[in-house]
């Protein structure tokens, strides 16, 4: 039985599971991916309600991309298998003008967040056969909290900050990707199949802005130097 067009949508997004469009330009090194935020800038889009802005600006001689969203949703997207034995660790900075207030992020109305970051990995030859990791910077929702998508179950929530406190603030960030599917997901996968990251307020018509840079896997548990 075919999904349907809500599940669709986020499944779709989660998974970044379509499109051929061409692969970014990456930094390669045995132990190590790096993208940087000209990379970033380039991936394909796939939009849901409008268009986040999203632009590489610079500050302090540091590039940074910015995402922009007035009410809108779209996602940055890299479709690319990922070895996780030599690359487990997804780490990146990312800074917030603020958050959403009042939200239930486990509703499909709160489901808007200032900030994500998407991993995912294929289940099936299907287009929605994806399980994704959403790593969130919630409005509400406690940092440490995971709950399922509002749309899909194939969709894990991860909130690693959470609320206004640290808003205006870089933080670096790290996740071990193999043990967050395993906490998650019950699975332990060999590889994922792509990345993206959004900043969006469709559901609940917010506006945010986020920036992110030093988005990489590596073999390294150490946090990036954020600018």
């Amino acid at each position: 039985m075919q999904p349907s067009a809500s599940v669709c949508r986020f499944t779709l997004l989660a998974g970044i599971a379509l499109a051929g469009a061409a692969l970014a330009q990456t930094a390669l090194a045995a132990d190590a991916l790096t993208f940087s935020p000209d990379d970033i800038v380039s991936w394909p889009t796939r939009s849901f309600e409008g268009e986040t802005a999203y632009q590489v600006v610079e500050e302090n001689g540091t590039p940074l991309l910015q995402a922009r969203a007035r009410q809108q949703a779209s996602a940055k997207y890299l479709k690319r298998e990922i070895d996780l034995g030599k690359t487990p660790y997804l780490h990146w900075c990312w800074r917030v003008s603020g958050v959403y207030p009042g939200l239930d992020e486990t509703q499909k109305s709160g489901d808007d967040y200032p900030a994500r970051v998407y991993v995912a990995r294929k289940t099936g030859l299907l287009p929605w056969q994806v399980e994704s990791v959403n790593y969130v910077w919630a409005s509400t929702q406690p940092a440490g909290a995971s709950w399922v998508n509002a749309f899909t179950s194939r969709a894990q929530l991860l909130a690693l900050q959470s609320g206004s406190a640290r808003a205006g603030q870089w933080v670096a960030e790290v996740r071990n990707v193999r043990d967050d599917y395993e906490r998650l997901f019950a699975s332990r996968p060999a590889s994922i199949d792509g990345l993206a990251l959004m900043t969006d307020g469709d559901n609940a018509g917010g506006d945010a802005t986020a920036w992110f840079t030093r988005l990489g896997l590596s073999a390294n548990p150490e946090p990036p130097a954020c600018p």
